[in-house]
């Protein structure tokens, strides 16, 4: 499908479980219903790893948002498949850093368009628009990204376990890259998603996630299929990493993963 051919519903459909509001239900928040609660509850049962996972690279998206603001000095922030607002979004944390910092919210499902504008309602700063993230040209050219993100400075472009929802046939490494090219020199990508070296789990829960999600999911991957995202980026250091060991800090130190059936794995990458 071409992203100028690409509809987005604003109807919330409560009877097909939302990759957003199950990410919500893990980690402890109420913007869910029954039908994300038993799609996690039975997901869980095959890879029991789940919730500690969702927690840890919530961690990973505070501390990365942090570590831009602070020590790269990155004050505009385009954030890709936000999913719903939760404790310490993107820009309560680089706001605490500078009031001035400006952040887009982008997802596709409305329910985050309507919680997320009544959150920011007051906070000239930060919008959240609808669209669908593969729809580059659309998103660049919202009024409001327009309005808060000036391309000819350095923006982080965060794609923070989202791009496991994009199908092989959209590119999604086409996808970063299209992203990559329209930010300035010193900008930065940051990428995460999950993977897993083993076969079986890889299936099960692409499957698994593809039927109850009824077609909006991609694919669980293989690490070396993330790094290949990243090709022509300069990675930084720490690299590639299974999300809670990328520059942990004592003082927000989440839950062990138990079990390694998969991991979130990503890190940071900079447009030289």
């Amino acid at each position: 499908m071409s992203q100028e051919n690409r509809v987005l519903s604003n109807a919330v459909d409560v009877s097909v479980p939302s990759v957003a509001r199950m990410y919500d239900y893990y980690l402890g928040g109420k913007d869910n219903y029954a039908v994300d609660r038993e799609a996690c509850d039975e997901l869980s049962k095959v890879v029991p790893s789940t919730g500690v996972l969702a927690v840890n690279n919530r961690r990973f998206l505070r501390r990365v948002v942090r570590w831009l603001a602070e020590e790269r000095g990155i004050r505009q922030f385009l954030d890709h498949g936000s999913g719903l607002p939760t404790q310490d979004n993107v820009h309560e944390v680089a706001q605490r850093v500078d009031p001035r910092s400006r952040v887009v919210y982008v997802d596709n499902d409305p329910i985050v368009l309507a919680h997320g504008r009544a959150l920011l309602e007051e906070n000239e700063h930060t919008a959240v628009i609808q669209a669908d993230l593969r729809d580059t040209d659309g998103i660049f050219d919202n009024p409001e990204v327009r309005r808060l993100i000036d391309l000819d400075e350095p923006v982080a472009a965060l794609f923070v376990s989202v791009l496991h929802c994009i199908p092989d046939a959209d590119d999604p490494a086409g996808l970063v890259r299209r992203v990559a090219e329209r930010l300035a020199p010193g900008s930065y990508l940051v990428v995460c998603q999950l993977v897993s070296e083993d076969p079986a789990t890889r299936d099960f829960v692409t499957e698994f996630m593809r039927v109850n999600t009824q077609g909006r999911w991609g694919r669980v991957r293989r690490q070396h299929e993330l790094r290949a995202f990243l090709d022509g980026l300069e990675i930084q250091e720490p690299g590639l990493v299974e999300v809670s060991t990328w520059r942990p800090d004592p003082s927000d130190a989440g839950p062990k993963q138990l079990t390694q059936e998969w991991i979130e794995y990503g890190g940071v990458a900079r447009r030289a």
